[in-house]
C-alpha cells in the first residue's frame, strides 16, 4: 500500500462493518442475476477467491458484493458484524472477520494490551462462530524494542486463553504478517519464520498465519519457497502489487500465476483475497483482471 495511513484509516472506520459512501457511476457491469455470471462459470475452482473490503472504501458494501458475485468471488475480507447480513444476502462468506483488534500496532506482543484484547476477542469469537464463520484476524503489534524471544513469550501468554476459546467455538485466530520496512515500521511479526515459530509454541490448529504476499515480498522475498516450506502454518493469503500495493498485473515485479500455482500445489483450501489498491479508474475491472490472473 502507499502508506500506513491508508489501511489503518480504512480498517479503523470499518472495524464494526460500517458501510462506505456510494459509488455512483463507478460500477457499470452489474447484472440482475449474478449467480449466472459468465465469468463465475469460467473460473477453474482451484482458488477460493476473496476481496478485501477496505480497498474499495468508495463503493458500498452492497455494490461490492454485487460486483464480487458477478466476478465469481466467494468471500469478502475484513468486515465486521454490521456488514455480515449484507454478505449473507448475496451468498458471500466473511472470509476474514475483523473487529476485535485494537489496531495494527497495539497487539498481543505487549502485555499492557492483553486485558483489552481478551475482552474484545472474548466477545467477538462467539459472534464469529454464531454467524457461521471461521477466521478472525489478530496482530502481533509493534516490536517497541522487544527481542524475538520476548515477543514470542508475550504473544503466547496473551493468545493462549483466546486460542482455547477459539477451539471451543471452532474459530481460527489468524495473525497477519506485515512488512516493517515500508508500511508498518517496527511491526514484530514481519517474517514468516517468526510467525511459524509462534504457531509451533501455541501448538493449535486454531491459530494460523495470514501470509500477505505483498508484505512478505518487501521484507524477505523468496515467496514461493516460503509458501512451500511454511504452508502448514498458513490458512489465508493476501495479494498486492510490489511496489506500491496496486494492481497485480504486468506493472509490478511479482508473477502471480506462479505464486498461485505454488499455493494450489501445497494443498491450500482456504481463501486468497485481493488486497491491492486499484489505480485504474474502473476499479471493478481491475479486480476482475486480478481474479483472472490468480485463477490457475
Amino acid at each position: 500500500m502507499a502508506s500506513n495511513h491508508n489501511r489503518r484509516t480504512a480498517i479503523k472506520s470499518m472495524l464494526a462493518g460500517t458501510a462506505a459512501i456510494g459509488a455512483s457511476g463507478m460500477i457499470s457491469s452489474f447484472t440482475a442475476d449474478n449467480s449466472k455470471s459468465p465469468m463465475a462459470e469460467k473460473l477453474k475452482g482451484n482458488i477460493n477467491h476473496a476481496v478485501c473490503r477496505w480497498c474499495y472504501g468508495d463503493i458500498t458494501v452492497e455494490n461490492l458484493c454485487i460486483a464480487a458475485k458477478e466476478i465469481g468471488i466467494k468471500g469478502i475480507d475484513l468486515v465486521g458484524p454490521l456488514d455480515w447480513p449484507t454478505l449473507k444476502k448475496h451468498g458471500l462468506y466473511s472470509s476474514m472477520c475483523n473487529g476485535a483488534e485494537i489496531n495494527l500496532t497495539d497487539g498481543f506482543g505487549d502485555k499492557e494490551f492483553h486485558a483489552q484484547l481478551h475482552k474484545n476477542y472474548t466477545e467477538m469469537i462467539p459472534k464469529v462462530a454464531a454467524a457461521g464463520y471461521k477466521n478472525l484476524i489478530c496482530f502481533s503489534g509493534s516490536r517497541r524494542g522487544k527481542d524475538n524471544e520476548t515477543g514470542w513469550n508475550n504473544c503466547v501468554e496473551g493468545l493462549k486463553p483466546m486460542v482455547a476459546l477459539a477451539e471451543k467455538h471452532g474459530v481460527v485466530l489468524v495473525m497477519e504478517l506485515l512488512n516493517s520496512k515500508i508500511d508498518h515500521k517496527d511491526y514484530q511479526a514481519d517474517r514468516v519464520e517468526w510467525g511459524a515459530e509462534l504457531c509451533k509454541r501455541l501448538g493449535s490448529e486454531n491459530f494460523k498465519l495470514l501470509f500477505d504476499i505483498y508484505h512478505m515480498q518487501i521484507d524477505e522475498g523468496d515467496v514461493i519457497r516460503n509458501i512451500r516450506q511454511y504452508h502448514q502454518y498458513i490458512n489465508h493469503y493476501h495479494t498486492g502489487g510490489v511496489p506500491g500495493r496496486n494492481e497485480i498485473d504486468e506493472t509490478q515485479e511479482l508473477y502471480y500465476p506462479a505464486i498461485m500455482r505454488a499455493i494450489v500445489e501445497v494443498g491450500h483450501k482456504g481463501f486468497v483475497a485481493q488486497e491491492f489498491i486499484p489505480k485504474q479508474k474502473d476499479k471493478i475491472a481491475s479486480l476482475r483482471k486480478a481474479v483472472q490472473i490468480c485463477d490457475v
